[in-house]
């Protein structure tokens, strides 16, 4: 039952009720109709009692739906009138009769249906008793019955349907708040849910939950900005440590050992920077777009400038990073932010990967392909869920990272009008479009 909308429920309860309700009064009126129907005839039975007392019973001899009999001692009949033939009163009935009124039902003969009988005393030692067919009563009720058992169900119909429009009318307000708050992100400026007019239950609810909103874009916002403070604070150091142990590298008198320590520091630098990097890109980013300048860009140059930017890396661990893209693709991004993206795929395959890295571009249906890949054992189970923030797989893909470098990459690509997947075990591809599509804000990408 839990599984059933609200309005749905609503509209069963109120048909129950309204079933309920009219079959409680349909009791009602049939019983208190037949219970008027009775009196009304009893009231014509004593009536006629009283006229067959004064007068005998043939002046009953012309009413076609009663009779009237006076019965003298021994059950001897004295005077009759009217259709009915054999016994009326049983000999226990005629004695109940002689000491005061009965009034029972039964059927008699030579009368339709059942008749109601009167029986009371009359003149010294007789007893007088008159009846009439209730069939007209009996064919009233019916009718009634039927009235009920016809316009019952239509009038539960009926009330079912006002009662979903009402349930209907008042989820309306709810619903336009769940569908505002699909819309509604922290970082998407101040939208709030819609309130209805009256100050009810649902009113209540919405402001609740803007308070709610509220108080957790607040929340939000100060951790952006913490992010970007921080992100920010860290660039300047971590690129001057940087700086110095490129200067000792150049050295002379290093010893294997030192030189091997001295390169590993550097490899941390880089990690911290891209790290720093990625947060920033994440603080700015609004509602996971980025703020994006595309412009045309030769994909060959573009996938070489990456290379050209690992090269020293991927030397030092005896593997090598090669291109393969044709001559004259082009398409528009913004090359900062895209080369960040391929340089997180970079870092990645170099860091958690085994063998050569491969950068390789095509066109494919009216978009552009980049894809990064190498010889490691892949991404696993994990698949595109690799691509949230701080997600980590085996231990092989994630040893040492942060878990931001390929939500970055999503980020990029979603930006530009495209996507980013697992294309096969440990490649990643991005597909963007070739004249771009972004609907981010045309604004400078970071510097």
């Amino acid at each position: 039952m839990s599984r059933v909308p609200i309005r749905v429920r609503l509209t069963a309860a109120f048909a129950l009720a309204t079933a309920i309700v009219l079959t409680g009064a349909g009791l009602f009126v049939y019983v208190q109709l037949r219970g008027d129907l009775d009196e009304s005839i009893d009231d014509a039975l004593r009536a006629r009692a009283t006229t067959v007392t004064a007068s005998g019973a043939g002046g009953e001899a012309d009413r076609e739906d009663g009779f009237a009999r006076v019965l003298g001692p021994g059950e001897r009949e004295v005077e009759g009138a009217g259709g009915a033939s054999g016994p009326l009163l049983s000999a226990a009935e005629r004695r109940r009769a002689a000491r005061g009124p009965i009034v029972f039902e039964r059927d008699v003969a030579g009368i339709d249906g059942t008749a109601r009988i009167l029986a009371r005393p009359g003149r010294p030692s007789m007893v007088v008793a008159v009846g009439r067919s209730l069939q007209d009563r009996n064919e009233t009720l019916a009718g009634l019955v039927a009235a009920f058992a016809v316009g019952g169900p239509l009038a539960i119909l009926l009330a079912s349907l006002l009662g979903y429009g009402l349930a209907a009318g008042a989820m309306r307000p709810v619903e336009a708040m769940r569908r505002r708050a699909a819309e509604v992100s922290l970082a998407g400026g101040e939208e709030r849910l819609p309130l209805p007019d009256a100050r009810d239950e649902v009113h209540a609810l919405g402001s609740t939950l803007n308070e709610m909103l509220d108080r957790l874009r607040g929340s939000f916002d100060r951790e952006r900005q913490f992010v970007a403070d921080a992100s920010h604070e860290l660039r300047t150091p971590v690129a001057v440590v940087k700086a110095e142990l490129e200067a000792a590298l150049r050295a002379d008198d290093l010893g294997p050992d030192s030189r091997e320590s001295l390169v590993a520091a550097v490899e941390e630098c880089d990690s911290l920077a891209q790290l720093a990097e990625d947060l920033l890109v994440l603080a700015r980013s609004a509602d996971g777009e980025l703020p994006v300048r595309p412009e045309e860009l030769d994909v060959a140059e573009l996938l070489a400038t990456v290379r050209e930017r690992f090269a020293d890396r991927a030397a030092e661990r005896g593997r090598e990073i090669r291109v393969d893209a044709p001559e004259g693709l082009v398409l528009e991004a913004d090359p900062l932010r895209l080369r960040q993206a391929l340089g997180n795929l970079v870092d990645n395959a170099l860091r958690h990967g085994e063998g050569d890295v491969e950068l390789t571009a095509r066109r494919a249906e009216g978009d552009v392909a980049l894809e990064v890949s190498d010889s490691g054992p892949g991404f696993g189970p994990m698949g595109d869920s690799a691509f949230e923030r701080f997600v980590r797989g085996d231990a092989a893909r994630t040893r040492g990272g942060a878990g931001l470098g390929l939500a970055i990459v999503r980020a990029v690509a979603e930006a530009h009008g495209g996507s980013a997947t697992v294309a096969r075990g440990a490649a990643v591809s991005l597909s963007l479009p070739v004249s771009g599509s972004s609907q981010s804000p045309l604004l400078p990408s970071p510097q």
